[in-house]
C-alpha cells in the first residue's frame, strides 16, 4: 500500500507484516479490499494516537521479549474488592511493590450492567471504566504510574461477546440491520437448532443452550455463554475492525498485556464445535502482527482453558507467532488432584508433557484465579490406577469441600449438575489447604501443617518456568469470604467465595513471623528473591522429572549455565523420603545448609530446594 503521507516509524512496522497482513485478511474477508483499507486506516490512526511516553516504551521494548527470564512476579486482583477505585489501587502501588509484585492483572473493570456482567465479563462500553471504579484518565494515570515502577499492566478484553446493553446490542434489538450483523441473529429456530446438534454447552445447568429469544427484535440470538452476553461475529470485517480498535484504545491507555478471554470461541460456523477453528488463529495472528505494527511493546495473553493439545497452537509457530503468554490451565487443576489424592503421578505425567514442549513458549503459572476449579483431568490416564471420572470428581469435590473423612480443606460447589453427577471448586488458596478449618478448630499442629502445604504450592509454582501469578490475598493466607452468602447480587454464585475484599487489618499482620499472614507473606517474598537471584531459574533451563522413588513426592529437576537444582515436594499426608540417589554436595536454598541429596526426607506439604553449582 502507497501511503506516503505515513510517519517512517509506522511505515516500516506495517511493511514488515505488509504482505501475511493482506494475504490473511483477503482470505478471511473474501477479498474485501474496502474493508481492508478501512482496517489498515484503523490501525494508523490507533499510532498516532498512542501517548509518546507509550511509543518510547515501545522503542525499548521492540527488539527484546521483556516477558522473558525469571524475574517477574504476577499478581491478579479486583480494583473494587482490592482497594474500591483505580486510584485507591495508585495509593496502594507500594505494597504491590512490597509484595515483590512486578505485573499487575487488573480483573474486568470496563462498563458493565450491574447484576448481569459475569464478573465484569459483559461489557456494555469499551470506551468507559465501570463508573464507581474511575475513569479512561484514571487508568492511563495509573498505567503511567505502573510504569514509573518498572510494573506492566494487564487487562482483559472480552472480545467474543457484547453485554445486551451495549449499544450495537440496543441498536440491534430495535431492528438496525446492520447492527444486527454484527451478532447472529435468526428469524426461528431452525438454524440455532442446528447449531446445538454440534455445539456444547458451556454453562448446561445455570445457562443452557446457546441461544436465545430476543422479544424485542423478534428473533433469536447467539449466546453461548449467559443470556446476557451476546456472540459478536467476526465474520463481519466490521466486527473485526472496530473490536480491534477497541483494543488499541486500551493499549493506548497503558496496557502492557491484553489478555484475549475466551478466544477459541470467537469464530462460529454451522456443523463444527465452534471451539479453536482454523480463522481464530487467523484473527490471532492478525492481531499478533496488529500489536507489532502500532504497539510492539504490548503483549497478547490466550485464555484457552483447554486440554493441553488445543492450548499449545494458540502460541503459533515461530515463523507465525500468534499469543506470546498462554495460561497454563490444566496444571491448577491437577495440582489440587494432587493435594487432595496425595498421589502424583498424574501431577507428574503432566509435567513431563510440559517440560518437553519449546522453551519459546511461556506460561502464566497459577495456583489459584478468579474462577472456579473444573475438573478437566486427564481421565485417560487415570484409569490405568482405577480412577474413573464421575466417582473421581466426587472424591475430589467431597475432599476439598470438607465432606471427606479427616479432610480439613473448606471449598464450595459451583454449577453443581446433580444429573452428570459433575461441580466445579471454590475457595482461597489458604482455605483449601486447611489453614481457615485449623484456625477455627485452634488445631496448633493442623495449623502448622496447613501452612506448610500452602507455602508447598507455592514454591512449586515459583518452580517452574514462565510467570507465576499471585491471587490477591494468597501472599497473606487469606480465607473464604463466607460472607457473600448474604449479599443477593453475589449469593447464588459460589464464585465470590474467592473473591472477597482485601483484608487490610491481616495484610498488615505480614512483617510478624508469628502470625499466619507473616509466615506466608515471608516464605513467598524469599521464593521471588531466591528465583529472581538464580540464573537456573531462567525459563531457558533444562527442565526434567527427577524419579523420588515415592508417588507421594514429586521432583523436578532445573539445570542452566552450570548451576543445577533439585526440587522436591512432598503431597503426602505425612513424612515422606524421595530416594534421589544424587552424589554431587548441596545446598539447601531455604536455609542455606549443606544437605545430603541421596536420601531426602520431608514433613507432610514440605519441599527443598537444593542447589549444586558446577566449577
Amino acid at each position: 500500500m502507497n501511503h506516503p503521507e505515513w510517519e517512517l516509524e509506522f511505515y516500516h512496522r506495517f511493511s514488515r507484516h505488509e504482505a501475511e497482513l493482506g494475504y490473511l485478511y483477503s482470505e478471511l474477508y473474501h477479498h474485501d479490499t474496502r474493508s481492508y483499507e478501512s482496517f489498515v486506516d484503523m490501525l494508523y490512526r490507533a499510532y498516532l494516537d498512542r501517548p509518546e511516553a507509550l511509543k518510547a516504551m515501545d522503542r525499548t521494548r521492540e527488539n527484546r521479549p521483556w516477558y522473558k527470564g525469571h524475574e517477574l512476579v504476577g499478581m491478579l486482583l479486583y480494583v473494587n474488592a482490592f482497594a474500591g477505585t483505580l486510584r485507591g489501587v495508585r495509593e496502594k502501588l507500594p505494597y504491590i511493590e512490597d509484595c515483590g509484585v512486578n505485573y499487575l492483572h487488573l480483573m474486568p473493570l470496563l462498563e458493565s450492567p450491574e447484576g448481569r456482567s459475569d464478573g465484569g465479563y459483559a461489557v456494555s462500553d469499551f470506551r468507559k471504566v465501570q463508573p464507581e471504579l474511575g475513569t479512561m484518565e484514571d487508568l492511563f494515570d495509573l498505567a503511567a504510574d505502573c510504569h514509573e515502577r518498572g510494573i506492566a499492566v494487564c487487562l482483559d478484553f472480552v472480545m467474543n461477546h457484547t453485554s445486551e446493553d451495549h449499544e450495537w446490542a440496543r441498536r440491534a434489538r430495535a431492528g438496525e440491520k446492520a447492527y444486527q450483523d454484527r451478532y447472529f441473529f435468526y428469524d426461528g429456530w431452525d438454524i440455532p437448532n442446528a447449531y446445538e446438534q454440534t455445539v456444547p454447552q458451556v454453562f448446561p445447568t445455570t445457562a443452557p443452550g446457546n441461544f436465545t429469544w430476543c422479544p424485542e427484535a423478534g428473533k433469536v440470538v447467539m449466546t453461548t455463554f449467559y443470556p446476557y452476553q451476546w456472540d459478536l461475529n467476526y465474520s463481519n470485517p466490521v466486527v473485526f475492525r472496530d473490536m480491534t480498535d477497541n483494543m488499541l484504545n486500551l493499549c493506548n491507555h497503558g496496557v502492557d498485556v491484553i489478555r484475549l478471554d475466551a478466544v477459541p470461541y470467537i469464530w462460529k460456523a454451522l456443523g463444527t464445535n465452534c471451539r479453536n477453528l482454523p480463522q481464530v488463529h487467523t484473527l490471532v495472528r492478525i492481531m499478533r502482527m496488529v500489536c507489532e505494527i502500532v504497539c510492539p511493546g504490548t503483549l497478547l495473553l490466550g485464555e484457552v482453558v483447554m486440554e493441553p493439545s488445543k492450548v499449545v497452537p494458540y502460541f503459533g509457530s515461530v515463523d507465525r507467532p500468534e499469543c506470546h503468554m498462554l495460561y497454563n490451565v490444566t496444571t491448577m487443576a491437577t495440582l489440587w488432584h494432587t493435594v487432595a489424592t496425595g498421589d502424583v503421578r498424574l501431577l507428574r505425567h503432566q509435567m513431563q508433557e510440559v517440560f518437553a514442549l519449546p522453551k519459546a513458549y511461556t506460561f502464566l503459572n497459577y495456583l489459584r484465579c478468579h474462577d472456579d476449579i473444573g475438573w478437566g483431568l486427564d481421565y485417560g490416564f487415570l484409569r490405568q490406577f482405577g480412577q474413573e471420572e464421575v466417582p473421581h470428581k466426587r472424591f475430589l469435590n467431597d475432599y476439598l469441600t470438607g465432606h471427606f473423612p479427616k479432610s480439613t480443606a473448606r471449598g464450595e460447589l459451583y454449577n453443581d449438575d446433580p444429573r452428570l453427577m459433575d461441580a466445579r471448586l471454590c475457595g482461597t488458596t489458604a482455605s483449601l489447604c486447611g489453614i481457615e478449618s485449623a484456625r477455627q478448630r485452634r488445631d496448633k499442629a493442623a495449623l502448622e501443617t496447613a501452612v506448610r502445604l500452602d507455602e508447598m504450592l507455592h514454591a512449586f509454582m515459583f518452580t517452574l518456568s514462565g510467570v507465576p501469578v499471585l491471587y490477591s490475598g494468597d501472599e497473606i493466607g487469606r480465607e473464604n469470604d463466607n460472607g457473600y452468602h448474604n449479599d443477593p447480587l453475589k449469593a447464588a454464585d459460589s464464585r465470590y467465595l474467592h473473591r472477597g475484599d482485601m483484608d487490610w487489618t491481616l495484610a498488615q499482620q505480614r512483617t510478624d513471623k508469628k502470625t499466619v499472614a507473616g509466615q506466608i507473606f515471608s516464605a513467598i517474598r524469599g521464593m521471588e528473591e531466591l528465583r529472581a537471584k538464580y540464573p537456573v531459574f531462567d525459563d531457558g533451563a533444562d527442565t526434567w522429572i527427577l524419579d523420588t522413588g515415592n508417588d507421594a513426592v514429586l521432583g523436578i529437576g532445573r539445570y542452566y549455565k552450570g548451576q543445577k537444582l533439585l526440587c522436591v515436594f512432598n503431597f503426602g499426608r505425612s513424612k515422606e523420603s524421595a530416594y534421589l540417589k544424587e552424589e554431587e554436595s548441596y545446598v539447601d536454598l531455604v536455609t542455606g545448609e549443606d544437605q545430603d541429596a541421596r536420601v531426602l526426607t520431608l514433613p507432610a506439604g514440605g519441599y527443598a530446594w537444593l542447589l549444586h553449582e558446577y566449577k
